[in-house]
């Protein structure tokens, strides 16, 4: 999944030389926290609502280059949503200015790839189950447990693979819907698989 999948297109933006009772009132107005601070065409900076805080009383006579963020991080519309995980996690921050050719064409926040994961993992699946699945000798890979899953008249939302430090073997989950998590519990340890967890 890419960022510009993700991101917020066409983003609210500022000059740096308009005050921060603009930016505070744009802020207002389209319920975010964050502006890019654009001149030229180019982006020069960010401002968020943690900025405008330090200068309570006097927002009407602050111009934003003097309390924005210069030269802030940004990521490319191409970029794998992972990645800016990864930058937002890293620099402790929550928004990601998206620039192409020179050109902000949208910002991406933690927000959206919160909403990004819960889609994709598909937990935001009405209905939906998880089944933590502990792969053993005589049982068979990820895609075996699924086939067997559709074969009970499961569908198969989202898999996946992770290791806890207490096993040596690998546990993989799958998320499904459309099938009693008992019958599908027994279906699994029925060709041998270890099931650890429904929820």
């Amino acid at each position: 999944m890419l960022v510009r999948h993700r991101m917020t297109a066409r983003p609210t933006m500022i000059g740096p030389h308009e005050t921060l009772a603009t930016a505070k009132e744009r802020m207002e107005t389209g319920k975010f926290r964050r502006l890019p601070v654009v001149q030229d065409g180019t982006l020069v900076g960010i401002l968020t609502d943690r900025d405008i805080l330090r200068f309570v009383g006097s927002e009407e006579r602050t111009r934003v280059d003097g309390a924005m963020t210069e030269s802030p991080l940004t990521i490319s519309p191409t970029s794998p949503v992972e990645e800016a995980v990864c930058l937002l996690r890293k620099y402790r921050i929550s928004g990601l200015p998206v620039v192409e050719n020179g050109q902000v064409v949208g910002m991406i926040t933690t927000s959206d790839v919160m909403q990004a994961f819960l889609e994709v993992s598909g937990v935001s699946v009405e209905g939906s189950v998880r089944i933590d699945i502990l792969q053993t000798a005589k049982a068979g890979d990820l895609t075996e447990a699924t086939g067997v899953l559709q074969q009970i008249g499961a569908e198969v939302l989202s898999v996946g693979t992770y290791k806890d430090p207490w096993s040596e073997q690998p546990i993989f989950y799958v998320r499904l819907r459309g099938s009693d998590p008992s019958t599908a519990r027994e279906a699994l340890e029925e060709k041998g698989y270890t099931v650890l967890s429904v929820r």
